[in-house]
């Protein structure tokens, strides 16, 4: 008996230490890396295969077999390794538990990925084909000659892992200090996931997220705290007696494609934005993520005081927020959102009502737009965009998402490119460079065609267009020199950083023209630089923010830039955190999460009826 429970046991650990090996192995995509944290004693590798034979344990003891829980363990982590593998190539941040909140985002683009890289499609589609058919011939091999475990073997298997696994999940939660999980040296670093997922393992990092969509109020939060922010602003809005129809475009992906170095694109892509540039917008995102940018935009707020990986459209919106639409529409504006995808996409239906759009207009509401390439062009929506305005006699906030400039960006996604490129540069380069010069010229000239038409209107009109983040040009961006891998650092010096995550910025006016100096800044200061233009005052968009501003141009989670250019980085893990940055949080997660002690004092326009 003493024997068997020995074999059982070595053998259990073994096929856990294989099956951690190959998780890792996956997921890290390197030999070298993966033996180093199997060897490196202050890394936690043992402890996960401890935990792996905990639940192969656990789940035979469920099966009634011995090791048919490796039939349900290895499908699934093999699986999740290899998508936070594939994550980490294309967006350069590691698999988040919240990630699956927009699988179906994922889904819907499928096609699209498909097209770019067609081999690769087919292979990972027979892959998942050969391996379900593995999966079942192994089961079918295995279960009549696996020993069936009696009821004293299941419930013993039971005792001794059920107590195991529920005590290990209680020490998972990273913001509660644990003295057993330090000695098991599983060390949380959720101000750095990569080191995070890099010296925890993937499983562990996967688990230690799990918590994160719960966000804690800040050290200090209170009634009491929220009366002491300085107020920098009017108590109440002021609105000039011609309000001025506002107009913000994100336009996906924009960015100026002539700064990849050692090639020459002719013509230039975006002569338009760049002749009347006013800065540009630091992008707390890389090649996705774009809800995350339009939340700063269009609310005022900071990813940066929100958790690792957090997805506020798709977690945390749940009631009225203020932004920039439920303000303007409290004012009389008729404000609506676009955008020519379906309107589940980045959960956008339930959070623009939550924001205070009277209207949105999505896939399912527009009128059938052109398609320039696989995706609705950026022309047809900007006349869609002008059509409404002019059949409209309030004040109005359009705001819209662009999309025809999606990636990937395939050789020969337009049939009738209009630009070259010089350099040597291999043709894969070559086409991808074409393709998104291509998208980015489409937006330069839908941006000048909404310019010209406002610039012929009486009515004072602004608009403004930036790009979501740098385009997920991958291979490009190294074999250019661009940069040293295929996506930005989420840590480097700010001239790095800078150049991985501006974006062009154009905010103009018909009255005054083109506003200029704007420099480089967060999102979040958008608000700030569009009422300024439209010659509004507000407690919060020129109040609080205009504070913030003149101490600040970035809030970024890895970085604070400041109105000097000065940078600290790794701020958040600072002992003593600026006051206004830690106002600024309080601020935020009063008005998102907690009582909204602040709303009479920073947002005192009352909430539009029919709000969520």
């Amino acid at each position: 008996m003493t024997i068997r429970v020995v074999a059982t046991t070595t053998l259990t650990l073994f096929i856990s230490a294989a099956l951690v090996f190959c998780v890792e192995l996956i997921s890290r995509g390197s030999l070298s890396q993966t033996l180093a944290f199997f060897q490196q004693p202050l890394r936690p590798s043992w402890t996960t295969v401890a935990l792996f034979a905990l639940l192969l344990i656990f789940l035979d003891a469920l099966i009634g077999r011995a090791y048919h829980a490796l039939f349900v363990i290895a499908p699934v982590v093999l699986v999740l390794a290899f998508i936070g593998h594939q994550k980490s190539l294309y967006l350069g941040d590691p698999l988040y538990p919240a990630d699956f909140l927009y699988a179906r985002q994922i889904v819907e683009l499928l096609p699209l990925l498909a097209s770019d890289r067609p081999l690769a499609a087919v292979a990972i589609t027979c892959g998942i084909v050969a391996g379900l058919v593995a999966l079942v011939a192994a089961w079918k091999f295995w279960r009549p000659r696996a020993p069936a475990l009696s009821m004293r073997g299941r419930m013993a298997r039971l005792g001794i892992a059920l107590p195991l696994l529920i005590f290990f999940g209680s020490i998972m939660d990273y913001a509660t200090y644990s003295w057993v999980r330090d000695r098991l040296q599983i060390i949380p670093m959720m101000w750095d996931q990569k080191e995070n997922y890099n010296n925890n393992g993937f499983a562990l990092a996967f688990a230690l997220n799990v918590p994160m969509a719960k966000v804690v109020a800040p050290s200090g939060y209170s009634a009491k705290a929220i009366e002491a922010i300085p107020q920098a602003g009017p108590a109440l809005p002021v609105l000039p007696a011609e309000r001025p129809d506002i107009i913000l475009v994100m336009n996906e992906s924009f960015w100026d494609p002539t700064r990849l170095p050692g090639i020459t694109i002719t013509p230039d892509p975006i002569p338009n934005v760049r002749a009347l540039q006013s800065g540009h917008v630091f992008s707390p995102e890389f090649g996705g993520m774009t809800a995350n940018v339009e939340f700063e935009a269009l609310t005022g707020f900071s990813n940066a005081f929100l958790p690792y990986g957090s997805i506020p459209y798709q977690q945390y919106v749940r009631g009225p927020v203020p932004s920039l639409a439920s303000f303007l529409r409290s004012e009389g504006y008729d404000t609506r959102a676009f955008h020519p995808f379906a309107g589940w996409f980045w959960n956008r239906t339930p959070v623009y009502q939550a924001f205070g759009f009277e209207h949105f207009m999505s896939q399912e509401t527009l009128p059938q737009l052109a398609a320039r390439g696989p995706l609705a062009s950026d022309a047809a929506l900007v006349e869609e965009i002008i059509d409404q305005a002019d059949r409209t006699s309030a004040p109005l906030f359009f705001f819209a998402v662009t999309l025809q400039n999606h990636g990937p960006y395939a050789p020969g996604r337009y049939s009738d490119a209009t630009h070259s490129v010089e350099g040597e540069v291999s043709e894969a380069t070559r086409g991808a460079v074409i393709s998104y010069a291509e998208g980015a010229a489409d937006g330069d000239r839908a941006f000048a065609r909404l310019v010209e038409w406002a610039r012929q209107r009486d009515r004072h009109t602004i608009v403004a267009m930036f790009g979501d983040h740098l385009p997920p040009l991958g291979p490009v961006y190294v074999e250019t020199g661009f940069m040293e891998g295929n996506v930005a650092k989420r840590r480097a010096p700010l001239p790095q950083m800078a150049v991985q995550h501006e974006t062009p910025l154009v905010v103009w006016s018909n009255r005054s023209g083109g506003v200029e100096g704007i420099g480089s800044i967060s999102p979040s200061f958008l608000p700030l630089e569009l009422m300024k233009t439209a010659g509004i005052s507000h407690p919060y968009y020129t109040g609080f923010l205009g504070a913030m501003r003149e101490r600040y141009r970035v809030v970024d989670r890895n970085m604070l830039v400041g109105a000097d250019d000065a940078s600290t980085p790794d701020w958040s893990q600072a002992k003593v955190i600026d006051p206004a940055i830690r106002d600024f949080r309080l601020l935020q997660y009063d008005m998102i999460f907690g009582k909204h002690h602040g709303a009479k004092t920073f947002f005192p326009q009352p909430m539009p009826a029919g709000m969520m």
